[in-house]
Parts: structure tokens; sequence; C-alpha cells
């Protein structure tokens, strides 16, 4: 279900997406409101659901995790079932960052992220390969990023 946002509300989550951490204070500062009306409206957004969370945002490659790989897969068939017990499977592992139902010949897009290359292979071979249902999977190797975001484009929906 889709929230109501005024312009008050998106300029809150516009310097929240930039820096979680914040106090309502510094936030009611940066959008020209009152600390207690920016607590209120904070409060209320959390309350709705639409700010899920506060983390804190890590460089991966200083963490000696150099490797993204976007991984398509196809799963040998399409019932409830199947479709459920691939997607607990991908939760349980944190190498997967993103995961995403797809129409066409690809059943699953995943965003995996880890050390190296042999890591990769490891994590196919041990895991990926060995999900429930999968029928075949195409890798790709990102070898730069060009963006990167955590940051919804509030100010262009």
């Amino acid at each position: 279900m889709q929230v109501e946002l005024d312009r008050g509300d998106i300029r809150i989550l516009e310097v929240l997406q930039a820096n979680g951490n914040l106090s309502a204070a510094e936030v009611a500062e940066r959008v020209g409101m009152t600390t207690s009306t920016c607590w209120r409206r904070i409060t209320r957004l959390e309350e709705q659901g639409v700010i899920r969370s506060r983390v804190t945002l890590l460089d991966r490659e200083k963490v000696g995790l150099n490797v993204t790989v976007f991984s398509r897969v196809k799963l040998a068939a399409h019932g409830r079932d199947t479709l459920g017990r691939f997607e607990q499977a991908v939760r349980e592992h944190p190498e997967v960052l993103e995961c995403y139902t797809l129409m066409g010949d690809t059943d699953f897009l995943l965003r995996i992220c880890v050390r190296d290359i042999k890591a990769y292979e490891a994590f196919f071979l041990d895991h990926l390969s060995k999900m429930p249902g999968v029928e075949s999977v195409h890798s790709s190797i990102a070898l730069s990023t060009i963006k990167e975001t955590t940051a919804l484009p509030l100010s262009r929906r």
C-alpha cells in the first residue's frame, strides 16, 4: 500500500537517505522544521514502514569483498513449492545481497558479493547450483561499478 507523502516528508527522507544517523534535531535543522514536528514525522514514517531501518553502508572492497556477480537463474519447474524452496535457500546465504523474481527466460536475478573469483566458484559449486529446482545459472562478473546507490529518486516519483 502506497503512503501519501507531502513535500516535508520527502525532504526528511532525502536527508535521512544521505545520512541515516542524524538526530531529529539535525534533520529538522536541515529541512527547516521544528524538532518536535520533524520527530513526529520521522516516527510516523517509521510506523508506516516507509523507513524500514537505518543501516551503516560499508565499502565492500575495504572489507575484502572485491567481486560482484550477477547470476540469472532458471528453475526446472515453476510451482509454488519449487519457488518457495528456492527463495528460502537464497535467504540462507549472506553472499546473496539481492534476489529478484523476473518474467521471461530467467526466473531470478541475484546480486552476489564475494571475496574473489575462487570464492564465487565455491559458492556456485557448493550452494547455488544445488539450490532446489535450479536448472541453469548464467553469471556475469562486474568489472567496475559506474553507479551504486541506495537512495530512491523521491523527487522524480
